[in-house]
């Protein structure tokens, strides 16, 4: 099936599992306190099976030509896109056995303390995913904070660009590419059936 396809059908389901709200008058107060026209909720997207598998596969697309060992982000909205990448990733194609990680918001007092959870290896070429890119706040704390882990980061992936806030621009003045799988207008256009 075609990229654009699958996008289509990515933009239609934020409509049809209502994770997707625009008002232009009213607005919604995002984490930075800020106001914004759009409402995009990937925590709900994601909670669809159907939604998932579309991430996955263009994620899977996308990131092709880019050489990875291990995938992930801040803790909770990255967990299921790094997984389901790399379950499908390894379902296509075994030799892409990529792992996953999360970052934690701020390092267990307990244990190990350990800032970062899950599977890599200081030089292991990682991506950073999150859900929705705005200022680029918490996908760049994530780079910091696998970076600083040893892992090398050149490559992010996020489900929507916003395009606000100069969020693109903030991340790829840290050196990296940055890939999306939707655009704000990709969500605006897309006409949800009655």
């Amino acid at each position: 099936m075609a990229i654009d396809t699958y996008k289509q059908q990515l933009a239609k389901a934020f409509h049809d599992t209502q994770s997707f709200k625009w008002d232009p008058s009213t607005g919604f107060t995002l984490a930075s306190g800020l106001k914004s026209p759009f409402y995009v909720d990937c925590r709900s997207l994601m909670a669809h099976p159907e939604s998932r598998r579309l991430v996955a596969s263009l994620a899977y697309e996308a990131l092709r030509p880019v050489n990875l060992d291990c995938l992930g982000g801040l803790e909770i909205g990255a967990i299921s896109i790094a997984t389901s990448i790399s379950d499908f990733a390894f379902s296509t194609k075994p030799t892409r056995a990529w792992r996953t990680f999360v970052v934690r918001k701020q390092a267990k007092d307990h244990g190990l303390g350990k800032l970062i959870e899950g599977s890599f290896q200081p030089g292991d070429r990682a991506l950073i995913v999150d859900d929705v890119l705005t200022s680029g706040g918490s996908l760049l704390k994530a780079v910091a904070a696998a970076r600083g882990a040893g892992l090398i980061v050149t490559h992010a992936l996020v489900i929507v660009d916003r395009k606000e806030q100069d969020g693109r621009k903030k991340v790829e003045t840290e050196g990296l590419t940055l890939l999306s799988l939707l655009m704000i207008d990709d969500l605006t256009s897309a006409q949800p059936h009655s």
